[in-house]
């Protein structure tokens, strides 16, 4: 029996950023927002990630600023949980378990010790009430805040559906059709009503509210795309609205200015539309922001928007209304149809981004490097409208050639298959082939042949289609002078199987035998002459999914059915190896190695399995590894192979498996434990290990990598030299630098950190160490003698070192015993 994996599944990105609206700091050095279970903080100015505020253990559903103290954050989440932080240095303050999850966050500056946050209504499934939760003060860092007052007995679960009124007089609540507002002095409730439907048609259900920050106006977006601005609602009866409309359908967000004299409102349009006094004449607009906003925040000064949309972009514009920043993380696209590729150039992750679009992710940054406009037509927002869509991707070994699949399904179905070339000038992709109905029905597979050492004359790419025939594709020299290019692409062969419908399609290692599934029956050929070598048969089910193991496993063909099987086939015997039952969803070969990554879907749990195909027992087992379905996967080779201690776990030391949800987050495996993932500095610091590295970190390193070329025995102690350095080292190499306080103040420390040591050997034979410490030196002469000492002990073999030491002077000596006692540990929170 196999003991299941001790692995940990890490968010790595995906996360979605309009969770909540948005918060600027104190001068608006730094945007916070909620992503998955985690709090980002980015750097307005360089758009970078600065720090990653962990510790909830569900999706954060809120951030505030702390009213009494700006430079602190509070946070709340599904946990139930809120937590304040100290947001500039990463650090958990105090956390506050209320027992309810928590929808929604609003702090106050006239509630000194407490917060409202909407929670579910006890007894009732589906409703809200909006609370006020009293933050006791008591001491430790874990404390109950048990004490609620219910202030609103039915309200909507979203956050933008309730908002506080001028200095939080009152607050207002719109859900459905309704809209109440309570006046807090006057403990006073007013309901005001609108018919589902206009006589002309309009659809009034509320969408959204915001509260005007000087006057008594409250305004809300309805599902008709009109804005209603509410006046003199003191009075249940005597209340007045007026109408504003652009939007064509509904409204998603609100916000007022600063000062109140602009309306911001933003919806599916894409565009940010500002209103100026009320007016329905007087407005604004900041088109083509990409996607529906969702979310619109206004910085403390007014000096900044921020917008946050559902395809997980955030858009940073200028009070004036040009556009600024723009943060991307991995895109949230309608549907990632081509699963996860790997760009073999950058090891981006390539998938589905803005509608007709590939996104080039990057894993270590959490940042889109690009987007490659595949389908190069306008989209247009309009629900039911038949359009361009990106179904299928492949890249060739080296990454050179890309291969697309785009579909578009009215009256008559209508393929593109294009084949792109990689430019070395402009580092981008260029259209090379395009293929009008290369098949007669929809497009179910596509990949090239895997070898690395094969030249353009003999690259293959093969297709397979719901018109039962598989086809190969080849480049031909055009020999055409007046051609605008010299190669292009052209079908070679097409092939076919009792007329069953091709599914999938994958080469083996060598690129010898091409599988091709045709419903129940997967059938092998030779690649060179095209002839049917051999076909495997196990019904029931059609074939889900296949592919060759590798290396050592090279012999054996791996399929998945439908109907919950996975068998191994011996190549050489031409028989069945072995079978099992079990519903794969995504089977994923890792390139680097014999293993093999199946993941199932049973009683709404996703488990994983990795396996070798010569082995009849797995490797790994980790169950309930998730609560959504696969949706596909991918391994990723690694830089440098990590080091890895269980043996169960060695399928990760050279390649890591990352895969997506249907709720489009992904996710990888980790061995390391939470606290591996933290900096040294502090265990409440949680920086990502994926944290740009600062352009002085990386000359430093190139310098250290070529002393070690050099010298070999010399480079290995100075890497045990470094491998013990301090935890402020280290937080100075890697953290940007606009967070580090001054070089003056740092610089001392950092160069006594590079200082090596030196071993001097006593007639005893006792290794005596002396660590040089730097201070201000009394003369230029004692500097150019160390710097000297240092550039020969480096010119020299490990054993002649202790023989050229420089004599100290009992002064010198005794003075460095000083500086030895001296603690430097103050500077690791830094």
């Amino acid at each position: 029996m196999v003991v299941p994996a001790a692995l940990r599944v890490v968010r790595c990105g995906g996360g979605s950023l309009h969770g909540a609206r948005a918060v600027f700091s104190v001068g608006n050095k730094f945007l916070l927002c909620a992503s998955g279970d985690f709090v980002k903080m980015y750097s307005v100015a360089t758009e970078e990630l600065v720090r990653l505020l962990r510790g909830h253990s569900d999706l954060v559903t809120g951030v505030q600023l702390a009213p009494h103290n700006r430079m602190q954050l509070y946070s709340c989440s599904l946990d139930g949980t809120i937590k304040l932080w100290d947001f500039t240095d990463g650090i958990l303050i105090k956390t506050f378990t209320v027992g309810y999850r928590l929808l929604a966050l609003y702090a106050l500056p006239t509630s000194e010790d407490s917060v409202f946050v909407i929670i579910p209504k006890s007894g009732v499934r589906g409703t809200f009430q909006l609370v006020s939760v009293k933050l006791t003060k008591a001491a430790g860092q874990h404390v109950e805040a048990k004490e609620l007052s219910v202030i609103l007995e039915v309200v909507d679960a979203s956050p933008k559906c309730t908002a506080f009124g001028r200095e939080g007089e009152y607050v207002a609540s719109v859900k459905d059709v309704h809209l109440q507002v309570y006046f807090f002095k006057r403990k006073q409730l007013n309901r005001f009503s609108l018919r589902a439907t206009n006589k002309k048609g309009g659809n009034n259900i509320f969408t959204c509210v915001a509260c005007h920050p000087q006057e008594d106006c409250i305004a809300t977006g309805h599902a008709d795309g009109k804005i209603r601005l509410w006046r003199n609602f003191n009075h249940q009866r005597e209340y007045t609205f007026s109408t504003l409309h652009w939007h064509h359908d509904q409204v998603l967000d609100l916000a007022f200015s600063l000062e109140g004299t602009n309306l911001l409102s933003g919806g599916i349009e894409s565009v940010l539309v500002q209103w100026h006094s009320g007016s329905d004449y007087n407005k604004d607009f900041l088109p083509r922001l990409g996607s529906a906003i969702e979310y619109v925040t206004i910085s403390s000064d007014g000096a900044f928007y921020c917008t946050l949309h559902t395809d997980n972009r955030i858009s940073i514009i200028n009070s004036n209304l040009r556009f600024a920043k723009t943060i991307q993380g991995l895109i949230k696209a309608r549907d990632v149809k081509t699963g996860l590729v790997v760009d073999p150039r950058t090891k981006a992750l390539v998938l589905n981004g803005e509608p007709g679009h590939l996104q080039f992710y990057s894993l270590q940054s959490d940042k889109q490097l690009y987007s490659l406009d595949i389908v190069q037509q306008e989209y247009i927002q309009q629900v039911g409208l038949n359009q361009f869509d990106l179904v299928s991707v492949a890249f060739s070994a080296q990454g050179k050639w890309l291969a697309t699949v785009e579909e578009r399904e009215e009256t008559d179905l209508d393929l593109q298959l294009k084949l792109w070339l990689f430019d070395e000038k402009t580092q981008s992709f260029k259209l090379n082939t395009r293929i009008s109905m290369p098949h007669d029905d929809h497009i179910t597979a596509m990949c090239f042949r895997d070898m690395e050492e094969l030249e353009d004359d003999s690259l293959m790419l093969v297709t397979t289609g719901r018109d039962c025939v598989f086809k190969v594709w080849v480049i031909v020299e055009d020999t055409d002078p007046e051609a605008q290019q010299s190669l292009s692409w052209s079908c070679d062969f097409v092939g076919s199987y009792h007329g069953y419908q091709a599914t999938n399609c994958c080469f083996s290692e060598d690129g010898s035998l091409l599988a091709v599934s045709f419903e129940e029956t997967v059938t092998v050929w030779d690649s060179s002459t095209w002839d049917l070598k051999c076909t495997f048969c196990h019904p029931p089910g059609k074939i889900r999914s296949i592919c060759f193991g590798r290396l050592k496993c090279s012999k054996y063909l791996i399929g998945a059915t439908d109907h919950g099987f996975l068998c191994c086939w011996n190549l050489l015997s031409c028989a069945l190896e072995w079978s099992a039952h079990l519903s794969v969803v995504v089977l994923q070969p890792d390139p680097l190695s014999e293993h093999i990554a199946a993941f199932s879907w049973v009683l709404r749990e996703s488990s994983l399995f990795v396996f070798k195909p010569n082995e009849p027992r797995p490797v790994c087992i980790q169950r309930n590894l998730c609560k959504e379905r696969i949706q596909c996967a991918a391994f990723v080779p690694r830089d440098e192979p990590e080091t890895i201690s269980s043996e169960k776990h060695l399928w990760l030391r050279s390649s890591q498996l990352f895969f997506l949800t249907d709720t489009q987050e992904l996710l990888t495996v980790s061995t390391k434990s939470l606290e591996e993932r933290l900096t040294p500095s502090s265990t409440q610091l949680a920086v990502e290990e994926s944290l740009p590295v600062t352009p002085f970190s990386l000359l430093l390193g190139k310098h250290r990598h070529q002393q070690s070329q050099g010298d070999v025995d010399l480079g290995k102690m100075i890497c045990r030299h470094h491998q013990q350095e301090s935890p402020a080292v280290k937080e100075l190499l890697h953290t940007p630098a606009h967070v580090l306080p001054s070089a003056s103040f740092l610089c001392p420390i950092f160069i006594n950190s590079l200082l090596i040591s030196k071993e001097n050997k006593s007639a005893e034979g006792a290794p005596e160490e002396v660590e040089m410490e730097s201070e201000e030196a009394e003369d230029d002469s004692d500097d150019e003698d160390a710097v000297t000492e240092m550039q020969q002990e480096e010119a020299m073999p490990m054993e002649s070192l202790g023989e050229t030491t420089h004599k100290l002077s009992k002064s010198e000596e005794k003075e460095l015993r000083k500086i030895r006692k001296m603690d430097f540990s103050w500077i690791s929170v830094f």
